[in-house]
């Protein structure tokens, strides 16, 4: 009788959550991705892609705007290269929001069946209506990122740790790392369990792709006189970063300092404190120490944007754990922060409204950071004391 209860449930469940995925999946492709928006960062990619194929310098933009700029290294312009045979931008586009799209819907389902779920329980469809509905995976559409492919690099690296297949593991996150070099942070975690083969080909993959692609790179020199000393500059337009946010509004360099100070520890605190859990349950381990790490580049770096958040969908799946900081409201908070999909400029408040939109995330960042933290001091001296009690 309770299976027979249980399958009904699903059956209901099913039946709800499948037409709402597919409805939203079916409204991020082919309306809000095929219009488009004012922030294109496609076009900067193809072109850079198109330029190396044609052989002409790789790194001629000017960078004293705030458009979208090209910001791939030499060996992440190599992995992009065969965009630049694509005849046109938009020939090339719509593949590349659909392979993102691909890879989103894929990342979701490998890590419902890693928390244990099957494909056809409603936790699926559910969990795709939610992700299809946030602002990191719609923006992530319409601007024409790369960042759904990141994902699944990042649910992959994560299942092939918890399976134990260290060089597969690290050379997932070393492509990840040429990438985007945010990511390199998460080095941290196969070193605290030794694992020297992940770390390995997380270091030796980045390095060896650079290596091959500077020869290859026309102007490849411009990458380190023109790109680096523009990445270290903290802009003030649409960066959700501590940094950012200073920056914008004036922060005197001391509170900004007391801030970066708080948050760092914060970050180490969850990550230190999480370690004890790196035996007994990986996945929660791996899992949520990447998304504190993810949220703490986001928050402590001299750019953050807000469909980076997407980043934390493998700290959001722990919820199915036994035990999580997701068990908390304040790391849903923190979650729902980043990743709401509301716009809150109108006509009566528009600059107000271009703030909550624009920070909003710098604060879910900061209050899922310290939502894990919490949780992580809270449950260990809880251990202590139960251990230690007569």
């Amino acid at each position: 009788m309770r299976a027979e209860n249980r399958n009904e449930r699903a059956a209901w469940g099913n039946a709800f959550a499948w037409p709402v995925a597919v409805l939203l999946i079916v409204h991020r492709l082919a309306v809000l991705a095929r219009a488009g928006s004012v922030t294109d960062d496609f076009t900067t990619v193809w072109s850079a892609a198109r330029r190396f194929v044609d052989r002409v310098p790789v790194y001629n933009e000017v960078y004293h705007h705030v458009d979208p700029h090209y910001l791939y290294n030499p060996g992440a312009t190599l992995l992009l290269s065969p965009l630049g045979f694509l005849p046109s931008v938009e020939a090339a586009r719509p593949w590349f929001i659909l392979a993102n799209a691909v890879a989103i819907i894929a990342a979701v389902a490998w890590l419902t069946r890693l928390s244990g779920r099957e494909l056809r329980e409603p936790a699926f469809p559910l969990a795709l209506a939610l992700a299809f509905a946030t602002e990191a995976v719609t923006n992530t559409l319409v601007f024409s990122n790369i960042n759904g492919v990141l994902l699944l690099a990042l649910t992959a690296f994560i299942a092939l740790s918890v399976h134990g297949r260290d060089l597969g593991a690290g050379f997932v996150l070393g492509l990840a790392i040429v990438v985007k070099p945010m990511f390199a942070p998460l080095l941290v975690l196969p070193m605290m369990r030794r694992r020297w083969a992940a770390v390995a080909a997380g270091v030796a993959v980045p390095v060896s792709l650079n290596a091959l692609a500077w020869p290859l790179t026309p102007g490849a020199g411009d990458y380190l006189t023109k790109l680096v000393p523009y990445l270290k500059i903290t802009r003030d337009y649409a960066n959700s970063s501590l940094s950012g946010l200073a920056v914008y509004f004036g922060m005197p360099q001391w509170l900004h300092g007391v801030l970066f100070a708080l948050f760092g520890a914060a970050v180490a605190v969850a990550v230190l404190g999480l370690a004890a859990w790196r035996e007994r349950d990986p996945l929660l381990w791996l899992s949520m120490s990447s998304g504190v790490l993810m949220a703490g580049v986001c928050l402590l770096s001299s750019l953050g944007q807000a469909y980076y958040s997407m980043m934390l969908f493998p700290a959001l799946f722990t919820a199915l754990r036994p035990a999580s900081p997701m068990h908390t409201w304040t790391a849903w908070l923190g979650a729902a922060l980043c990743l709401s999909p509301l716009e809150w400029t109108t006509p009566q408040h528009r600059l107000e409204g271009q703030w909550l939109t624009t920070f909003l995330p710098t604060a879910g960042w900061a209050v899922f950071i310290t939502a894990a933290a919490s949780w992580v001091a809270w449950t260990l001296i809880t251990d202590v004391k139960e251990r230690t009690r007569p």
